[in-house]
């Protein structure tokens, strides 16, 4: 009996070429729509599947391939009498190959189509052919991507399709069907906005490339992003140097998002806890420039100023050994002075919206540096940590702060106050037990990752006390406020003190004011601490741990 192919593609590369292929060697080729259209204009011979179903297509083309003629053909097991007899009895011949891609669901999803209009990419005949062929796939071959294509001709010219690639075939199709699912389902949830957490977790992923290594060496990895292009990650375009590692592309995407807590041109927009000040009475304003940098999956600077310029030397004094080999980002267009300054040291990578042409000319001599474009914001709700076996999720962390209380005698004012909110969007990002003394909106000394909360107060003021220092001597700081010589007034936390020690150690570094979400059952030691220290101190009612 002769051969029969079904061929149906929204993507026509390659299509035409491999249909001329099965034609000249001697298969019957059925198809739909616009495939046959196409098909015919390069002069090859196609059957219309109304003439095998006999039924036209109906329902604006919704109804196509739907029908027991076809998928009998694709589901009847060849080795089985009684489904060849079965065939044979309701007129119905096999189906032997089955070519088939979707409508691009993954594409239109971000289109801004409304509901309805997204609704009609949702391809059915598509995806229950490539199904049924699939289940059956060692009598038939299953074909969803171009890059088989060849590998295909050459099994059918040696004369039969290894019976592994074909299984092969086969588990891509599901593959493709449960990543077009999620996305279907992961767009339809979210369009109602009712449910926070499905019964199942939709996740659309597409694999970008496979990576050199993992965390180390003897790992591999691979990078997937999201199939609908979601996220800033995807959104992000390499202008230079070496491929991004899996370490890379953690860090990278921590200090895009750190810097974008603090605003992101051109929306200037803040995302994380952007409506919470208002509320309170505090009022605040995204800063014209702000620098991020991190190392190790953690900030060891970061800070906010008039111009990008001083705000990447507010950052680096920070901590100037621990940027080495780190990662810069910035939420504005880098312009030549930071470049020259971005260029002097040993960066893996630099992030930002944009690069002016004299500062892309600068950073591009250091061949090896990622110099990266980003073109979006953080965009995702939800945070996916997988475990053996399974996957935490949780919301995003986008609130800054419940309330505004000052638990003390003494109370905050003045540019304690913009102090203190640049250190909670901070320490939001720090691995827990995180404490950040700032200066001047910014980070001069971060202790993070500790098991014990005095220890990371006891780390971020001892670097705090170094970091004064060296903007004191640093003359592209003269006469700032960072520079003035006088102790940092200002410490943050990420979570309550257990102890009154943090206070303590707090006051004898100079601190005056301190910020922290409160609901210690001691609570009160670390008041009385501070009203007989001169301190002033504000709980906000949110905890922002980062394991």
């Amino acid at each position: 009996m002769k051969k029969r192919a079904l061929i149906s593609v929204f993507n026509k590369e390659g299509i035409s070429d491999f249909a001329s292929f099965l034609a000249g060697s001697g298969w019957e080729l059925l198809s739909t729509g616009g495939t046959a259209r196409h098909l015919k204009e390069k002069g090859i011979v196609v059957r219309d599947v109304s003439e095998i179903t006999g039924f036209p297509e109906c329902l604006d083309g919704r109804v196509k391939t739907l029908h027991p003629a076809i998928h009998a053909g694709l589901l009847a097991r060849r080795d089985e009498k009684s489904h060849v007899d079965t065939l044979a009895s309701l007129g119905f011949a096999p189906i032997d190959l089955v070519c088939v891609n979707l409508y691009p669901f993954f594409e239109k999803v971000r289109a801004g189509l409304s509901l309805e209009e997204t609704v009609e990419f949702i391809d059915i005949g598509g995806p229950t052919m490539l199904r049924s062929a699939a289940k059956n796939y060692r009598d038939v071959i299953v074909l969803t991507d171009p890059a088989d294509y060849d590998q295909t001709r050459a099994g059918l010219t040696a004369g039969e399709v290894p019976l592994a690639f074909k299984k092969y075939l086969a588990g891509k199709v599901f593959d493709l069907s449960s990543a077009y699912d999620a996305a279907i389902a992961r767009y339809l949830l979210d369009t109602d906005g009712d449910e926070k957490y499905p019964p199942f977790w939709p996740l659309s992923l597409k694999m970008d490339r496979e990576l050199r290594y993992g965390e180390n060496g003897h790992q591999s990895a691979a990078l997937y992003l999201s199939a609908d292009k979601a996220g800033a990650l995807a959104g992000m375009e390499q202008l230079n140097g070496k491929e991004l590692g899996y370490n890379n592309i953690r860090d990278l995407d921590l200090a895009w998002k750190t810097a974008c807590a603090f605003g992101f041109p051109p929306e200037n927009k803040l995302p994380l806890g952007e409506t919470d000040l208002a509320g309170l009475g505090i009022s605040e304003e995204a800063s014209p420039a702000c620098c991020v940098a991190v190392k190790h999956n953690t900030p060891c600077g970061a800070a906010q100023a008039s111009s990008l310029e001083e705000a990447y030397e507010k950052a680096y004094v920070c901590d100037p050994v621990s940027i080495y080999g780190g990662i810069v980002a910035s939420t504005t267009s880098v312009n030549a002075a930071t470049a020259v300054k971005l260029a002097g040291l040993f960066l893996e990578i630099v992030v930002a919206p944009d690069f002016d042409t004299d500062a892309l000319e600068i950073l591009k001599k250091k061949k090896n540096l990622r110099i990266m474009k980003a073109r979006f914001a953080p965009r995702d709700t939800r945070e996916c940590t997988a475990v053996d076996g399974g996957l935490l999720v949780q919301e995003a962390d986008k609130k800054l702060l419940e309330k505004w209380d000052v638990v003390t005698r003494a109370a905050p004012g003045g540019a304690d106050i913009k102090d203190m909110i640049f250190g909670m969007r901070t320490v939001s990002y720090v691995k827990s037990n995180a404490i950040v003394v700032v200066k001047d909106r910014a980070a001069i000394g971060i202790g993070g990752g500790q098991t014990n909360r005095i220890w990371a107060a006891e780390q971020a003021l001892s670097r705090a006390a170094i970091a004064v220092k060296a903007a004191s001597e640093n003359p592209a700081l003269r006469g700032k406020p960072i520079a003035d010589g006088a102790n940092p007034r200002v410490l943050a936390s990420d979570a309550f003190f257990p102890f009154s020690d943090v206070v303590e150690a707090a006051a004898a570094a100079g601190i005056k004011t301190i910020i922290q979400p409160g609901g210690s059952i001691r609570d009160k030691d670390s008041i009385a601490a501070c009203d007989s220290l001169g301190i002033a101190m504000v709980f906000t009612g949110t905890r922002h741990f980062k394991h």
